[in-house]
């Protein structure tokens, strides 16, 4: 048996601390100030947020929307967007199952990873284009 006592980890804002990592599934405690934003966020497997402490505004790419203190507990599919803004200094758990989850580059072989980085580049490329 492991456990942790969540809110007495030393978790720099913005700075994911890693509890927990198996084959099967990975824990990580974030920490946000009030007023900072994990924008535009997706993980490729499916995810829970528990709040451990604080109040947060969490919503998705689709319009829903929540928020709450501690004891609030989200759920995503795997790839759904979401964005999570602190209204207040908040403490977080995500876990993440499976891990990696499937299309996560640690499970992509190396052709499939320069196919990833050559059409990133491509469309900085063309951002750039439309942009400027």
């Amino acid at each position: 048996m492991d456990s942790w006592h969540i809110n007495a980890l030393d978790v720099e804002p913005r700075k994911p601390h890693i509890v927990s990592s198996s084959g099967d599934a990975r824990a990580i405690v974030l920490s946000l100030l009030e007023g900072e934003h994990l924008r535009d966020h997706q993980v490729h497997e499916r995810a829970w947020v528990v709040l451990i402490a604080g109040e947060v505004e969490i919503s998705t790419a689709a319009g829903a929307r929540v928020t709450g203190g501690p004891g609030l507990l989200v759920e995503f599919g795997p790839g759904e967007r979401h964005e999570v803004t602190a209204l207040s200094d908040a403490r977080f758990l995500l876990m993440l199952t499976p891990w990696p989850g499937e299309g996560h580059p640690h499970t992509m072989t190396l052709e499939q990873k320069a196919e990833v980085r050559t059409r990133a580049a491509e469309h900085v490329k063309s951002s750039e284009q439309t942009s400027g």
